[in-house]
C-alpha cells in the first residue's frame, strides 16, 4: 500500500466499530450498525464467533451493503472464505488465526489486512507480512475476550514507532479514558460496548468521535 492510500486508510481508522451481538437485546444488528454509523463509525468489523458460515455470510454480506452506502470499509474478523466470497474489503487476524502472510497471499494486494498484535516482535513480523494495519490491545481491562492480554501505554507507543503501517488500540476503551492514548502515535480506537452498549448509539459513536479526534490531534 502506498503511502497515500496508507494516510486514508488511517484517517478512515478514526473510531474502529467491532460488532458484538451480546448487546443488542431486542434490535437487530443491522439497525445498531446503521446507529453508529449515523453517529461517526469510519470503520466497521463484522465479528461473530457464535454463527455458523451461512448466517455469518448473510449478516457479512447486508452490513457490507449498508457500510458502502456510508463510504466506510468494511472488514471480516478471521473468516478468510466468506471475506473472498462476498468481496469484502478486507479481512482482521488475530495471533492464533492464520498467519498474516498466508492471508496476503488469499486476497492479493488490494484488500485490507489487519492483523492484531500484543508486542512490538508481533508488529514488525505482522507489517513485513503484509498487514496494512495493526490491532493492539488490551490496552485497558475488558470483558469482551477473555484471553486478551494487557498492553501498557509504553509497548503500544513503542509498536507505534517501530512500524508504518496506522495502529489502533483496542480492549477496554471507553470515552473517559479515551484521551489517556494521547501521543501514543495510534491513529484511533477500536470499541465494542463503548458503542453497541450504549443506550443511544448514534449519540455515543458521535461523543466518542470527537474525544477521539481530539485525542488524536493532541498527540501530533
Amino acid at each position: 500500500m502506498d503511502k497515500n492510500n496508507r494516510d486514508k486508510l488511517a484517517e478512515s481508522l478514526l473510531l474502529y466499530a467491532v460488532t458484538d451481538r451480546h448487546w443488542l437485546g431486542d434490535r437487530s444488528l443491522y439497525d445498531v450498525v446503521r446507529e453508529s454509523l449515523d453517529g461517526g463509525v469510519s470503520f466497521l468489523q463484522l465479528r461473530e464467533k457464535d454463527l455458523d458460515d451461512a448466517h455469518f455470510y448473510e449478516e457479512a454480506v447486508a452490513l457490507q451493503a449498508l457500510a458502502r452506502e456510508y463510504n466506510v470499509p468494511f472488514v471480516v474478523n478471521d473468516n478468510v472464505d466468506i471475506a473472498l466470497r462476498m468481496d469484502a474489503d478486507g479481512v482482521h487476524v488475530g495471533q492464533s488465526d492464520m498467519e498474516a502472510g498466508d492471508v496476503r497471499a488469499l486476497l492479493g494486494p488490494d484488500k485490507i489486512l489487519g492483523v492484531s498484535a500484543q508486542t512490538v516482535e508481533q508488529a514488525v513480523l505482522a507489517e513485513q507480512r503484509g498487514a496494512d494495519y495493526l490491532g493492539v490491545g488490551a490496552v485497558f481491562p475488558t470483558g469482551s475476550k477473555d484471553d486478551a492480554e494487557d498492553v501498557s501505554y509504553e509497548t503500544l507507543k513503542a509498536i507505534c514507532d517501530a512500524v508504518s503501517i496506522p495502529v489502533v488500540a483496542i480492549g477496554g476503551i471507553t470515552i473517559a479514558n479515551t484521551p489517556q492514548l494521547a501521543g501514543s502515535g495510534i491513529c484511533g480506537i477500536a470499541v465494542i460496548s463503548a458503542i453497541f452498549a450504549q443506550q443511544d448509539i448514534k449519540e455515543a459513536s458521535a461523543e466518542l468521535r470527537l474525544v477521539t479526534q481530539a485525542m488524536v490531534n493532541a498527540g501530533r
